[in-house]
């Protein structure tokens, strides 16, 4: 029962368990194919028709699920027709994972028939369509944000939601999808019964500039107006920050370190920082400077707990802090490389030393 964990499987155990009688064998030993798959041109050639045949005969709807998912990993242009097959599966699982593997493959070619599958009757498909129709189309702005925009109105308020969602988080030219058909509905939304598309239809105004987005996120931050949706509300904390809304402050500082703090953490028991989004606020004050806030940033850089220190270099990228470089990159293998790496990424560039004796400039 405490034994260690099993060792990873190498190449041949990984095909060899794709045959196993039990599909959550099959469905691990996916999952390790690709892994091997992702640095080995042979083995990818190898697992391709594997995983297609999968995909389209094996009897266990959890196995074809992350097979249509394996293809899209595996970048498998050549297996469009096997994954547009198993959009129709019976199993609704295996649809929305179909869906989702046409959107990370991003093969433009699946455009027609996620249109068809924007207006199906299914609510589980509309939902994946919405998701992957806009990865496909993404240099089309004018597409996503009509089919986005129609979406927006559907009977399904999870559709909705992840419409708007969708519309927050796209970009375009590095910055916000701006169509007036979005902009106007989004205004609408703010102020409508639906407390999730409310606020993230609000985060998507604030994009744009517009003022309404900005006092309903500032509401968020105040606690006057709630959501349901956790990392929405952590994205208001954010936002303020980086948008350097100094208004914010006070309620940023109660958030961070204030009494309501712990008063929510005993009311969501087991929730953590997510209950008062003490860290996101943390975040947003250092990133206007703060010198709390970033000191705290950097002490738990150094924190015992893998977890902190992980959140920390979230953090200190999030804020930019120039300060906190050097202990980045002396972090090593206690954190996960690719968060520092990520957060490195966010500092300010480092200014380029001349060469030049002192006293004398480029000719």
């Amino acid at each position: 029962m405490f034994g260690p964990a099993p060792l990873p499987r190498n190449l041949e155990a990984s095909f060899r368990d794709l045959g196993s009688a039990r599909p959550a064998i099959r469905v691990s030993a996916l999952r390790d194919v690709v892994r091997h798959a992702a640095s080995s041109d042979a083995a990818r050639a190898r697992a391709i028709p594997l995983v297609e045949r999968m995909l389209r005969g094996d009897d266990a709807a959890a196995v074809r699920a992350q097979a249509a998912l394996a293809l899209a990993d595996l970048q498998s242009t050549g297996s469009l027709p096997a994954i547009l097959f198993a959009v129709e599966d019976a199993d609704a699982h295996v649809r929305q994972m179909a869906l989702a593997a046409l959107g990370e493959m991003g093969d433009a070619r699946a455009r027609s028939r996620l249109e068809r599958a924007l207006g199906d009757c299914r609510p589980e498909v509309r939902y994946q369509a919405v998701i992957a129709y806009a990865r496909v189309t993404a240099d089309d702005a004018s597409a996503i944000a009509e089919a986005l925009g129609a979406a927006l109105d559907d009977e399904d308020p999870g559709i909705r939601y992840i419409a708007m969602r969708v519309i927050e988080e796209h970009q375009v030219g590095g910055g916000p999808l701006r169509d007036d058909r979005l902009a106007r509905r989004a205004e609408a939304l703010v102020d409508g019964p639906d407390d999730a598309v409310a606020v993230v239809a609000a985060l998507y105004l604030t994009r744009l500039g517009r003022a309404r987005g900005r006092a309903v996120v500032l509401d968020v931050i105040a606690e006057r107006r709630s959501t349901p949706e956790i990392e929405d509300e952590q994205e208001c904390v954010e936002v303020s920050g980086v948008l350097d809304w100094k208004e914010a402050i006070p309620d940023l500082e109660r958030r961070a370190w204030g009494t309501r703090r712990w008063v929510r953490s005993v009311l969501s028991w087991g929730s953590g920082d997510r209950s008062s989004c003490s860290w996101h606020a943390r975040t947003a004050l250092a990133r206007m400077g703060d010198a709390r806030a970033r000191a705290d940033i950097l002490a738990d850089l150094a924190s015992w707990r893998r977890e902190t220190r992980e959140a920390a270099v979230v953090a200190a990228g999030r804020a930019q802090l120039e300060e906190a470089r050097v202990q980045l990159q002396t972090l090593g293998p206690s954190v996960d490389a690719s968060l520092v790496k990520e957060a490195l990424a966010r500092l300010p560039v480092e200014p380029t030393s001349s060469t030049a004796p002192a006293g004398e400039t480029d000719p």
